[in-house]
C-alpha cells in the first residue's frame, strides 16, 4: 500500500479543462494507473479503478465488492460509508436482502409493461411545459428551472400520485435531500419529514390501492415470504424518488447542454426524432453525471494484479469507463449515430439504477420533443460562463440559460 506522501487526491470533474467528460488527470490514471490508492474529499483513502472492464468487474461482483458502504460516501460528509445500516436501507444491502427488496420494485416501474403505461404521462408533461414557454421571447430562460426539474419533479410525483395540493411542498423536501451541501443536522429533519410524508401514502395505498407505484409495490409486498414493514416501502418509496427527481434533471439540462454545444448533433435530432433513443444513451454515456460509485472489499482480493484488502474501499469511476478508448471508438466525441452500447452510466450488476428505465423514457422524450419543437434553441451566453455544481455526487449545471425564436406546435 502507498504511503501518505505517494495517495493523490480524487480527481473530481473540472468543467473548464472538460465540461463533457472525465478531468484529463482520471484520463491519464487511465492509462497509466488503472487502480491506484486516492485520498477521497470526505477523507476516506479508496482505491480508484478508472477501465472500463475493472469498473464493471467490482461492479458486478457483490460478493467481493460489498455496497454496505453506500454509493456517495466518499463525496458526501452526510453520508458516512462507516455508519450502520438500519432498517429499509436496501442500497447498502447485498445477496439475498437487496433481492428481497428488488422484488417488490421491479413490478412496479422496471417491466415493459409499466414502462409503457408511463410514457404519455411523460409526453404529455414535455409538452406542456414547452407549452407555458411558448409566447416568451425575451429570454434567456433558465431550462433547468424551467423545464427539466419541474418535468422530472411532476413525473415522479404523477407516479407516485401525490396529491395535486401537496407537490410544491414535495418537491422543495426533495430537493434539500438530494442537495450534497446540506448539514447532517438539516438533513435529519427532512428526512424526517419527507419520510412522514410518504409513510403517510404508504399506509394509506396498502388499504387503498390504486394503480400508482406506491400501490403495486404494496401489493407485491403482501405476497413477500417475509412481510415488509411500512418503513421498508416507505424507504422504496424515498429511493424511487430519489432516482427519479434530481438526478433524472441533471442528466437532462447536461445532455441538452451538450447537444447545444454541438449544433450539429442537435440538428441531426431535428431533423430525425427517431434519433432520440440513441443520443438518450449517448449523452448518458458521455456524461456519466456521477463522480463514482463507492463499494468495500469484503475479503482480500485484486483488481487487475492490484492487491485489495478486506475493508478497503474502491471508487467505481463510470465516466472514466465510460470513456475508455478499449471500449468505445472516439469516446471524447458526442455522436448521437452511435450503436447503443453497454455503458455504466446506471451501474452494472444487481444494483443498477432501479430508475432507469424511467430516466431513460424521459430523456428520450425531451430529445425527441425539444429539437423538433424549438428547433432555433440556443445557449444564450457562451459556454463558459455556465455554472456547475460543486460538493455533490450529481454533477452538471446549476443553471442552462437558453434563448429561441418561436416554439413550435
Amino acid at each position: 500500500m502507498p504511503s501518505p506522501s505517494d495517495i493523490r487526491a480524487l480527481p473530481l470533474p473540472d468543467e473548464r479543462a472538460c465540461p463533457f467528460g472525465p478531468s484529463p488527470e482520471m484520463a491519464e490514471l487511465r492509462r497509466r494507473s488503472p487502480v491506484t490508492r486516492v485520498l477521497c474529499p470526505t477523507g476516506i483513502e479508496a482505491w480508484l479503478v478508472t477501465r472500463y472492464d475493472d469498473v464493471r468487474e467490482v461492479l458486478g461482483d457483490p460478493a467481493r465488492f460489498s455496497s454496505r458502504s453506500g454509493m456517495a460516501g466518499h463525496l458526501l460528509a452526510n453520508q458516512p460509508p462507516d455508519a450502520p445500516v438500519e432498517e429499509g436501507d436496501f442500497h447498502r444491502m447485498d445477496g439475498a436482502e437487496y433481492l428481497r427488496f428488488r422484488r417488490v420494485m421491479g413490478p412496479a416501474v422496471t417491466t415493459v409493461k409499466r414502462t409503457e403505461l408511463f410514457r404519455p404521462v411523460v409526453q404529455r408533461r414535455v409538452d406542456e411545459l414547452l407549452d407555458d414557454l411558448t409566447g416568451e421571447t425575451a429570454g434567456p430562460a433558465d431550462l433547468h428551472a424551467r423545464f427539466a426539474n419541474p418535468l422530472t419533479s411532476s413525473v415522479i410525483a404523477e407516479l407516485l400520485d401525490i396529491p395535486e395540493a401537496d407537490r410544491s411542498v414535495f418537491a422543495n423536501l426533495a430537493e434539500t435531500l438530494f442537495d450534497g451541501t446540506t448539514a447532517v443536522e438539516d438533513l435529519a429533519t427532512v428526512q424526517v419529514s419527507l419520510f412522514g410524508y410518504l409513510r403517510t401514502l404508504v399506509v394509506e395505498r396498502m388499504r387503498h390501492p390504486g394503480e400508482d407505484v406506491i400501490s403495486v409495490m404494496a401489493a407485491k409486498a403482501r405476497q413477500a415470504e417475509q412481510p415488509f414493514t411500512e418503513l421498508e416501502l416507505t424507504k422504496i418509496a424515498a429511493a424511487l424518488l430519489a432516482a427519479g427527481f434530481d438526478t433524472t434533471a441533471r442528466a437532462i439540462t447536461y445532455g441538452v447542454l451538450a447537444l447545444l454545444n454541438d449544433p450539429a448533433q442537435f440538428a441531426a435530432l431535428r431533423d430525425d426524432p427517431a434519433l432520440a433513443p440513441n443520443a438518450a444513451e449517448e449523452t448518458l454515456r458521455l456524461l456519466a453525471i456521477g463522480s463514482g460509485m463507492l463499494r468495500v472489499a469484503t475479503v482480500d482480493t485484486e483488481i487487475a494484479g492490484t492487491p485489495v484488502a478486506a475493508g478497503d474501499y474502491v471508487v467505481a469511476a463510470a465516466q472514466s469507463a465510460n470513456h475508455d478508448p478499449a471500449r468505445f471508438t472516439e469516446p471524447e466525441r458526442l455522436d448521437v449515430t452511435r450503436p447503443r452500447g453497454p455503458h455504466l452510466a446506471f451501474g452494472h450488476g444487481p444494483h443498477q439504477c432501479p430508475g432507469q428505465h424511467i430516466a431513460r423514457l424521459e430523456l428520450t422524450a425531451v430529445l425527441a420533443t425539444l429539437p423538433r419543437r424549438v428547433p432555433s434553441l440556443r445557449l444564450a451566453g457562451p459556454l463558459e460562463e455556465i455554472e456547475f455544481r460543486k460538493d455533490t455526487s450529481v454533477f452538471g449545471p446549476t443553471r442552462l440559460p437558453v434563448t429561441w425564436d418561436e416554439i413550435r406546435p
